[in-house]
């Protein structure tokens, strides 16, 4: 389990939890235990999905995946630990709200993003999709329940921690969360067309091998790359709803849009 979250990684949804508590005006220490129930879940559906019956990896972040340097039993099982870990720490982490409906509703959102119409439904959707040619409906579909959701989670979970927070907000951050998970995948898919494996971390032409459809196998690469750039100004634009303090929220996306990694 430590191999599996400390060896490296962008911290990407963590990143996020801290930047909407920002965004928010709550003290960091207030979503500490919201962050790593996230990157917990995060990391637990990589390990399942590098192994040989998923997408088959060799290297995750520059090292052995976890099934590699251990066996697949001992990764299936840690797999297995982290995701209730995740669960174990909202419900029990001293640093989050004493309100019991509000740790209700962050194992709700949690279990949401992770289930059949969140990440594993996503997975479902993507190893379905093999051989097969998809429509840019159907890609982003996936995507938005593969990666997005998750993502999306990031930013609703640390919002349900801020008391009083208003329904415009609310609404503002959603659509941010949407707009920039889907990016995020999109960008993902060009990376491994373009991208450099030491940057990466792992070997990039998996999905050709796999002949997994993509978002530019079906759209092409500068559709593809037209198609990030206009979700990131399409959450910016979601971000200037009144009371948000938007920086660090904008400073990820674009991050998103220029990342290499």
């Amino acid at each position: 389990m430590r191999y599996a979250v400390l060896g490296g990684g962008k911290r990407v949804r963590p990143a996020l939890v801290y930047a909407t508590a920002t965004a928010l005006q709550l003290p960091l220490s207030a979503v500490d235990a919201v962050a790593c129930a996230i990157e917990l879940i995060h990391v637990y559906s990589l390990v399942h999905d590098d192994l040989p019956a998923m997408d088959n990896d060799d290297l995750r972040r520059g090292r052995p995946t976890c099934h590699k340097a251990f066996d697949e039993a001992t990764a299936i099982l840690a797999g297995d630990s982290l995701q209730v870990l995740a669960f174990e720490i909202l419900a029990s982490d001293p640093g989050l709200p004493n309100d019991a409906s509000i740790r209700l509703r962050l194992v709700q959102l949690l279990a949401a993003a992770s289930g059949t119409h969140g990440m594993a439904g996503g997975q479902a959707l993507d190893l379905a999709a093999l051989n097969r040619q998809l429509s840019i409906n159907e890609i982003e579909t996936m995507h938005a329940r593969k990666t997005g959701a998750l993502i999306r989670a990031s930013v609703m979970m640390a919002a349900a921690c801020a008391p009083g927070i208003g329904e415009n907000v609310t609404r503002a951050l959603h659509a941010y969360a949407t707009e920039i998970g889907l990016a995020f995948q999109i960008q993902d898919d060009l990376l491994d067309v373009e991208g450099d494996p030491r940057l990466l971390g792992k070997a990039v032409g998996a999905d050709q091998a796999l002949n997994k459809p993509t978002y530019p196998s079906i759209a092409g690469l500068d559709a593809s790359r037209e198609r990030v750039r206009e979700l990131h100004d399409r959450a910016l634009r979601a971000l200037q709803a009144p009371g948000l303090s938007s920086t660090p929220l904008i400073a990820i996306s674009n991050w998103l849009l220029h990342r290499k990694s």
